[in-house]
């Protein structure tokens, strides 16, 4: 079976006040340290803004193993954060209002200098889910077929109605500020490895992007891992969550694989309709109506999402996911994602600084 592994970028706050701390360098240096000592790899790294810290599973095959994994890096942040006086809490965007500080480095400065406010502005976590793939060309072929259902998965990962303090109306108001990239949102189809590669070379030729790094495609080959790199998503709130999306992806990818290898040709929908479906999802999630991923036009939220699961239905079957994904899916329209999660805390406590707080303790559920 395929493996996956997951990115989460997590939100460093004040332990009392809610308030997002630039607090990144105090911690990687304390669980570096921590590492040295037990020589053991280190799992943080930094992100752009220092209100923020991001850790990696390892590639996984059991959606258990993955699970206890992302609970047990998740409390680990916790306690390397709370040494320097700090919280982490998984949300996509700061509810409290707050000025980001952009990290150290030669690699951030240069995309402060380029990109001015977008860069300065860009406190947003999110997930990313890696689907290992034989070959990149299996990975391109995978690419070309997922790309209607990833506003999907953007629909069901919705957390960060709150941007300034404000609440912006928006489910994934992240996946608003994360589109002001120039290479951001929904790629065209590629239909093989070479042109895949050819496109990121006349990105890159441009001079706008500074490396493969800066291609912020919704989908991707990683640079990095000889896997499909999803990266559509809000980071979850509820870590049970993360690990349906990454149940779904894999699902996804599998049945991509499978229908390139049977001879079926992708849907032809263009760049502009997929990045109508994707602001439909970040402004609904799973509160109104998406684009469905077959006809694009207006379906309910709960018929679009069965209409994933049962398109990924046989993958998810072969890997023994099926029941968990389908009652997994069930909780999460019925209790709801973050962004409703978020706004009922709101109404029931009066403050965004209580709303931090109770999410600070749902992030290590």
């Amino acid at each position: 079976m395929r493996s996956m592994g997951v990115e989460e970028e997590l939100l460093l706050v004040d332990a009392e006040s809610g308030e997002p701390r630039a607090l990144s360098a105090a911690v990687l240096a304390a669980a570096s340290r921590e590492a040295v000592h037990k020589d053991k790899k280190a799992v943080f790294e930094a992100e752009l803004q220092r209100q923020q810290l991001e850790f990696a599973t390892r590639p996984q095959v059991a959606v258990g193993d993955l699970a206890d994994e992302i609970r047990r890096w998740r409390a680990e942040a916790a306690r390397q954060a709370e040494g320097v006086g700090g919280a982490v809490a998984a949300l996509a965007t700061s509810p409290l209002p707050v000025s980001p500080s952009m990290g150290f480095g030669e690699r951030y400065r240069w995309m402060g200098e380029k990109f001015g406010l977008t860069a300065q502005e860009q406190l947003t976590g999110g997930c990313h889910v890696h689907v290992s793939v034989d070959s990149d060309e299996e990975g391109v072929a995978v690419l070309d077929r997922i790309r209607p259902w990833l506003a999907v998965l953007l629909a069901l990962s919705t957390n960060s109605p709150f941007w300034q303090g404000r609440d912006t109306q928006y489910g994934s108001y992240r996946s608003q500020v994360w589109g002001r990239w120039p290479s951001a949102g929904p790629a065209e189809v590629f239909g093989s490895a070479d042109r895949y590669h050819e496109q990121v070379q006349e990105l890159l030729g441009t001079g706008v992007l500074r490396d493969e790094g800066m291609i912020y495609f919704d989908a991707r080959l990683s640079h990095r891992y000889p896997t499909v790199e999803i990266r559509v998503a809000d980071v979850c709130l509820d870590p049970s969550t993360t690990v349906l999306l990454a149940t779904l992806a894999r699902g996804l990818v599998e049945t991509a694989a499978r229908q390139s290898q049977q001879g079926e040709p992708p849907a032809r929908h263009g760049v502009a309709l997929l990045r109508m479906a994707a602001w439909t999802a970040g402004r609904y999630g799973l509160e109104h109506q998406l684009v469905h991923p077959l006809t694009m036009r207006p379906a309910p939220a709960e018929t679009v999402v069965r209409a994933l699961f049962d398109h990924v239905r046989d993958a998810l079957d072969y890997t023994g996911d099926l029941v968990q994904a389908r009652d997994g899916l069930s909780t999460l329209l019925t209790t709801g994602n973050g962004a409703r999660v978020q706004r009922e805390l709101l109404e029931s406590t009066g403050t965004l600084r209580n709303v931090v707080t109770e999410c600070v303790t749902r992030t290590q559920r």
